[in-house]
């Protein structure tokens, strides 16, 4: 059912009148019928009959249809609300992820992978009109998942991210930007991004990571570079012992910066640092914000227009009222 309303709700001040009309109607109660003076009813018999008590009800049923009028003439309906939302201009993005052994660092709580994945699971809900794809790379790279509106796929493939020794380590920056860019060259959509994120320098793979942004912005895409670790020194996996346990120990955190800064600034882009849970969770946040999408929203109403009962009831009671004073409470006299 719809959510009732009044489309002239002003009326309503009309029902101040009532307690007037009952007051009015109460005051002139005797002069409604016709009277005859005597001298004395002595002779006659005093009549207690219900017709006599019922009488007053007259007054009453004459208020009633007042403000049965009153209610329609406020005009009393319900609406129904549909909403329809259409994508006007969407964005397509691509996330550039590094799965090298470095992401399994502490600084960042568990790790750096899985407080990454958990961010960007976080980000691509709240992208519910635009289409995401997922790179990842080390010393390679592969599209785990190509440009989707599918959120559920998304989610599923950032979940399955971990360490599994399946691309050679290492951390190919170029490799990561150049896949991605390649997963959006060809897409319509009025903005394509990458979020290319890292928490090393470029050592690996064969195509220089400046090579990559120059190709990023011929196709008029835009690269907004992550570099991710604390300052200083962390607790980082270097090696695996005989059972194939990683082991850690505290090393200096290396993030080449500069290339980032240069790969954001040639493209439009912008470089942040996440330092920490909550940084990397703001920086998703701020990039959410840079890149909106324009949505149109259509809303239809259906009105049901609920008056004519209450005139049908204001009628009823009129001509109840005019039918007793004229039948059986008709003076004699």
């Amino acid at each position: 059912m719809g959510k009732l309303s009044f489309l002239n709700p002003e009326f309503f001040w009309l029902f101040l009148l009532i307690p007037m009309a009952g007051a009015w109607l109460y005051w002139k109660r005797n002069e409604q019928s016709a009277t005859l003076k005597m001298s004395s009813t002595q002779g006659f018999k005093g009549s207690n009959g219900l017709a006599a008590r019922l009488k007053p009800v007259l007054n009453v049923l004459r208020l009633l249809a007042l403000s049965s009028l009153i209610i329609a003439m406020a005009r009393p309906r319900t609406v129904d609300i549909s909403n329809q939302t259409k994508t006007t201009r969407g964005v397509d993005i691509v996330m550039a992820m590094d799965v090298s052994g470095s992401m399994l660092a502490k600084d960042l709580r568990p790790n750096r992978m899985e407080a990454l994945k958990d961010v960007a699971a976080d980000f691509v809900e709240e992208r519910p009109n635009d289409r995401i794809g997922l790179v990842v790379y080390a010393s390679e790279a592969y599209t785990k998942t190509p440009v989707t509106s599918d959120k559920a796929v998304v989610l599923e493939a950032i979940k399955s991210i971990k360490y599994d020794n399946v691309l050679q380590d290492g951390t190919g920056i170029g490799m990561g930007l150049a896949t991605a860019v390649n997963r959006l060259k060809d897409s319509k959509a009025k903005s394509k991004v990458v979020i290319l994120l890292t928490d090393g320098v470029n050592n690996a793979g064969f195509i220089e990571p400046e090579t990559a942004a120059d190709i990023a912005k011929q196709y008029g895409i835009k690269v907004y570079t992550i570099g991710l670790g604390t300052n200083g020194m962390a607790e980082s996996p270097y090696a695996l012992s005989p059972s194939g346990q990683i082991l850690f120990q505290m090393m200096k955190v290396e993030i080449d910066e500069q290339l980032l800064r240069n790969i954001a600034r040639k493209t439009d882009g912008k470089y942040f640092r996440a330092t920490s849970n909550s940084k990397l969770a703001e920086i998703y946040a701020s990039i959410n914000k840079l890149e909106t999408t324009e949505i149109e929203e259509l809303k239809f109403y259906d009105y049901d227009e609920k008056y004519r009962p209450f005139v049908w009831i204001a009628g009823f009671l009129i001509l109840l009222e005019v039918g007793l004073r004229n039948t059986i409470y008709r003076s004699f006299i």
